[in-house]
């Protein structure tokens, strides 16, 4: 319907540019007719004056010949009367054409001049040079008439030219006023449409545009008029729709934004420990009651404390959460005259929507799992001391007994009082390393630091390994980058020595006869060194690596003897001076232990 709303708004404007144009040609038709038609007229007669001048100039020169030499008498009579009849013929063709009346009459004189001429030459023709001179004067008297008359024919011709131009010149000037009142009526027309047809389609698009504009503000009830049919009023129409749903869509949203901001602040409100929610710049914009009291506290008096601050301030700059796994990271605020221990778990958080970005800061309470590990340390410190002195001293009999060679032991007495040597070595060995790991864990092992040359660290480590790797039937290959050899690392080379021996001990305990196992050290990012022991023994399963470095913990099907806590012990020990372990293993391709040191 917009389309015919166009065409007919238009249609008066091809309408007169249609009549324009037809009368145009026909009036391009009319004066090319006429042009036409009085040039071939006019031109043709001015070419017939032109002939009959011509033809009575010939007869009078005839004349003349025959009145100088007689011998041309007969030459001049022959000629004359060939251009009197020629002269006489193109007169009788222009007065049987029906010219117009005063061309006629200018014809007919023309007809008597030029018989009366004819007649004086034809006397002139007779008597030669014996015709007088009175018969000369009367014969140029007629000649001159003659031409006399031929001119005003040709004047009458060139005045009738000179008309129709003035008449093609009128005709044309008045078409042109004639257009131009027809362009000034289309240009008036042209605007009162253009005014029309913008006022009938633009009213509507503008409602459109405002509505548009205040529905991205924010106001769903804006509506747009409809005031047609056509494709706009549909338009309307449609938009309208659309802030309907829009209006229902925003409801149900707000609604469900309340429930869940209802759902968050209940869920924040009854979770028991302290959440923070900051934004980038470090300012609180949530705070559950838990941590509106810890707020309260002397250590929140400036802020977050270190224990919190730094790594809160890492996770703002680099986006990447910082969830800690172990005590060491522990934070300890005293809460209500009693020391409680909080565990800081800080995510990174981000939203486009509302374009806020920050952290959520999380200090889960750890003071009964603190207090639990720490009474089951010291339990199994306590242990190992109170066992320790009593299996000292049975130890001290058994040995004492097979030094002395009691007389009269049968050799079964003899293998028990071994095994009973044996078992009690053993069970020295694993309370050793139950104090050595509780002291490590509760942070009463002091380290006895010193700087060490890298080399001479590894070079000394391999050298003791080598007296229990060889006889093993292994060989024990030594991979040393020289960038490093050089440099020194500030470690307890005892502790550190637990920790290689340890590790060096179990490779070759799972290496087949003949294999290699390799001690290596190499740089590594951020001033870290990298020392690792590699076997290529049977490997570790998947389900069994992260469970390595666990107190007690031995892989399913293991058939090696051990008590499992070798390698917790040495984690605590790196871990100790500031490094971390790892493992990495393939299925049949051996196992890599490594572990970083801080130069």
């Amino acid at each position: 319907m917009l389309r015919t709303r166009l065409t007919l708004g238009l249609l008066p404007l091809l309408l007169l540019f249609l009549v324009v144009c037809a009368y145009a040609v026909r009036l391009s038709q009319e004066l090319g007719d006429s042009v036409e038609a009085i040039f071939a007229r006019n031109f043709r007669s001015i070419r017939v004056v032109q002939d009959l001048r011509e033809s009575a100039a010939q007869m009078s020169l005839a004349l003349g010949d025959a009145r100088r030499d007689e011998a041309q008498l007969a030459p001049a009579r022959q000629r004359f009367a060939e251009q009197a009849t020629r002269f006489q013929r193109s007169l009788n063709d222009e007065l049987v054409a029906q010219p117009a009346p005063d061309r006629a009459a200018l014809l007919n004189a023309l007809d008597a001049q030029l018989k009366r001429f004819i007649g004086r030459g034809n006397d002139t023709l007779r008597l030669g040079s014996l015709g007088g001179l009175d018969l000369m004067k009367e014969t140029e008297t007629a000649f001159f008439a003659l031409n006399h008359t031929l001119d005003q024919l040709l004047d009458r011709d060139h005045r009738e030219i000179a008309g129709a131009e003035e008449r093609m010149k009128a005709r044309i000037d008045q078409s042109l006023r004639l257009m131009i009142g027809a362009m000034v009526v289309a240009v008036v027309m042209f605007f009162y449409l253009a005014w029309r047809m913008t006022n009938a389609f633009l009213r509507p698009i503008q409602a459109l545009t405002a509505s548009a504009v205040a529905l991205g503000g924010g106001d769903l009830d804006r509506e747009v008029p409809v005031t047609s049919r056509d494709e706009l009023g549909q338009l309307a129409k449609a938009f309208n729709s659309m802030a309907v749903h829009l209006r229902a869509y925003r409801d149900a949203t707000l609604a469900k934004v309340l429930r869940t901001q209802r759902t968050m602040e209940a869920t924040l409100t009854s979770a028991p420990d302290p959440v923070f929610v900051v934004s980038r710049d470090g300012t609180h914009e949530v705070r559950n009651p838990a941590a509106e009291q810890l707020a309260q506290t002397t250590e929140f008096a400036r802020g977050f404390p270190p224990g919190v601050a730094e790594p809160l301030a890492r996770v703002l700059a680099t986006g990447t959460h910082y969830l800690p796994t172990d005590y060491a990271k522990v934070v300890t605020l005293r809460v209500a005259r009693e020391d409680r221990h909080y565990l800081p778990r800080i995510l990174a958080i981000g939203d486009k929507l509302t374009e806020f970005t920050g952290a959520a800061v999380i200090l889960q309470d750890v003071t009964k799992f603190r207090l639990l590990d720490d009474a089951k340390t010291n339990l199994v410190g306590t242990v190992s001391h109170e066992l320790k002195s009593p299996l000292t001293s049975l130890r001290m009999a058994v040995y004492l007994l097979l030094e002395q060679k009691i007389a009269g032991l049968t050799p079964t007495q003899q293998e028990l009082l071994e095994t009973a040597r044996d078992d009690a070595d053993r069970l020295l060995r694993i309370l050793d390393n139950l104090l050595d790991l509780a002291r490590l864990e509760a942070g009463a092992s002091t380290l006895d630091r010193h700087p060490v040359r890298i080399a001479d660290l590894v070079g000394e480590i391999a050298a003791e390994a080598r007296s229990f790797v060889e006889p093993a039937g292994v060989s024990l290959a030594l991979e040393l980058d020289p960038e490093v050899a050089d440099a020194s690392v500030t470690v307890d080379s005892g502790r550190l020595r637990h920790v290689f021996i340890n590790l060096l001990t179990n490779a070759v305990k799972f290496s087949p006869a003949g294999g290699v196992v390799a001690l290596g050290v190499a740089g590594a990012p951020l001033g870290f060194v990298k020392f690792w022991v590699r076997d290529h023994g049977s490997g570790i399963p998947a389900e069994a690596r992260p469970h390595v470095f666990d107190r007690f913990y031995r892989a399913p099907g293991q058939t090696r003897t051990g008590a499992g806590l070798g390698l917790a012990i040495a984690r605590e020990i790196v871990v100790a001076h500031g490094g971390s372990i790892t493992c990495t293993s393939e299925p049949g391709q051996g196992a890599t232990f490594q572990f970083l040191l801080p130069r």
